[in-house]
Formats: C-alpha cells, structure tokens, sequence
C-alpha cells in the first residue's frame, strides 16, 4: 500500500528535498504551504518536475482548524515537521513571531495529530542550536548534552523538543526528534552565511561585486548537506519505537574557514573582499558547534555522503550557473 506523508515547511530547502527523496520511495506526498501575497515564490526551491507531483494546501502552524482540516483531508501515516521562522540572527529582531511558529506551532500539530489520529508518526526538526554553548569534555554535543540555548530561535526548539517527548510518553505517540546540525545546498537561503558567502563570491568573480560583509569569522559550525539529512529524517520514521538522534558530520569548520574555501575556488584573495559587520554579530553568541552522531550510525547505519569541500564545490557552482 502506498504511504502518504505530510511535509510542513515543504517549500524549504530540507522540505523540497525531502519530498524528492519521499516521491522516489512511493509515496503520496502532501505539503502545507502558508499564503504569500506572492504565490510564485513560494515554490521557488521545488523543480518542477516534483512540483507536478505533489498536493500542495494552505495552512498555517498557529492556526489549528488548518492543521486539522489537512489532517482529516491527506490521511497521513508520517508528517515532518519542518515549518519554522529558521534564522537565528532574525529571532532577535522578530521573538515573539518565532516562538510562537517555531515553538507554539509544534504543540499546535501535536495537539492536532492528537484529535485525529494519534497513531500518525510524527519527525520533528529539532536544531543544535539547543545546546547553546554547552559543549561535552570531548569537544562534541550528542544527545546527552545539557541544553542552554542563546537565540529566540534555540529557546523555541527547546520548547518543541521538550513537548514532542511529553507527548510521546503521556499518549504513546511516535514522535522522533532530528538533532540535526546546520546543513546547506544550492537551495539554501541567501541570507544563511554559507549561501551568502558562495553568493557574494561568485559575483565578486564575475564583477558584479565588490564587497561581501559578515559577523563573527571565528564561529564554528559543523556542516553537512541537507540531501543527507532529509534521508536521516525518513530513516528515524521507519523504525519499530521513536527516538531522537544527533545527525553532523563531527567536523567543524569556522566561518573563517568556509571563506577562505570559498574564496580559494574561484581564485580569489578573500582578505581583499570581506568586512566584519557589526549589524551582523548577534547579541548574545553561540561560538561552537561540533555533533557526535554516533547513535544515529550505530542504531540506524546513517552515513553522510558529502563533505564539506563537496558540499561548498556544488553551491558555489550553482551561484555560477545563476550569474555567469
């Protein structure tokens, strides 16, 4: 029997990639988009050839009537959960609308899941950005780590991981949370540092700028690519009981690093090009971040398929293809 799958943020980079990977697999994939003034961007970062095979409806994660309406209405076996206001730096600038998105919003389809068919296994996109600055003895954050988060944004994954395990133990629901560190690809947003580097690279390489402006250099990130990812996502659904897995790389690079890679490949001296910005430091920092996916390789035999260099190779061409 086919599946059906629900995907909430389905016009994101992890939601049009997953439901790539969900169409080739057989399923029925159904997708919540929220209404922009401007329906032809909302699609922007689905192919067309995926685009024609998905039901796509109107909803809205602090809206529950439509949650439940698309509930009762695609029948779904699994919904992932990756609707969220995703940008850190903009979680200081809009709090309030995040949380209540990113966090609010969870409870809002757990409670919606709850009334309608609680058997449905749910995946919800939980972030590292939840650990904050607590870093284990070894250098790495895993599952056990204790969470101190520093944005807006951190403190509402919190909030979501914390209620998807409260309902999974008070009402026995499969819940699985993705601890995933940052991933990227060519269908990042323009304005998440490793696209925004590659971008401004491209067209500092092609003359169509001059300048690419930054924040703090020397933070680190453990970063992978969102195809692996999304493939973790659709592993944690598949098992017999939830659990919450750390997906990374275990390597971590500084935003220094990816600009110097960057900037290498296209034969550039980025000293010559990069300005710190202030505007674009947080207020409060996350320095640090370097997962332990251990569990998920022992439990669930995940392994990413990209590198680093490999992942950056493919995004800057992709910004060649655009400008050049």
């Amino acid at each position: 029997m086919m599946k059906t799958a629900l995907i909430t943020g389905i016009n994101g980079q992890d939601g049009s990639y997953l439901a790539e990977l969900l169409l080739e697999k057989g399923y029925e994939v159904w997708g919540i988009l929220k209404r922009n003034s401007v329906a032809e961007n909302q699609t922007a970062r689905i192919p067309s050839s995926t685009y024609k095979k998905l039901n796509l409806v109107y909803g809205d994660m602090t809206d529950i009537p439509s949650l439940i309406s698309v509930i009762q209405k695609c029948k779904p076996s699994e919904i992932y959960n990756l609707a969220a206001q995703s940008h850190v730096r903009i979680s200081f600038d809009q709090p309030i609308y995040t949380t209540q998105v990113t966090g609010v919003g969870t409870l809002n389809l757990l409670e919606s899941v709850r009334l309608t068919d609680p058997t449905i296994k749910i995946y919800q996109a939980s972030s590292s950005e939840m650990f904050g600055n607590n870093i284990d003895e070894d250098g790495f954050q895993r599952e056990t780590t204790p969470m101190n988060p520093v944005s807006p944004y951190g403190c509402a994954k919190v909030f979501s991981y914390n209620i998807t395990r409260n309902y999974r133990n008070s009402y026995n629901m499969f819940i699985a949370n993705g601890i995933l560190f940052n991933h990227e690809s060519p269908r990042r947003g323009t304005n998440f540092v490793t696209s925004k580097v590659c971008k401004e690279a491209v067209k500092i390489k092609l003359g169509l700028s001059d300048e690419l402006n930054l924040g703090n250099l020397d933070a680190s990130r453990d970063w992978g690519h969102a195809k692996d990812y999304v493939y973790a996502m659709w592993l944690m659904l598949q098992q017999d009981e939830p659990h919450d897995y750390c997906c990374s790389t275990g390597i971590s690079h500084t935003v220094k690093d990816l600009v110097k890679y960057v900037f290498g490949q296209l034969d550039l001296d980025w000293k010559k090009y990069v300005k710190v910005d202030p505007k674009y430091i947080r207020p409060e920092e996350l320095k640090h971040l370097k997962g332990d996916c251990t569990k998920i390789k022992t439990d669930l035999g995940w392994r990413h398929v990209y590198s680093f260099e490999s992942m950056l190779d493919e995004m800057i061409e992709g910004y060649l293809e655009k400008y050049d």
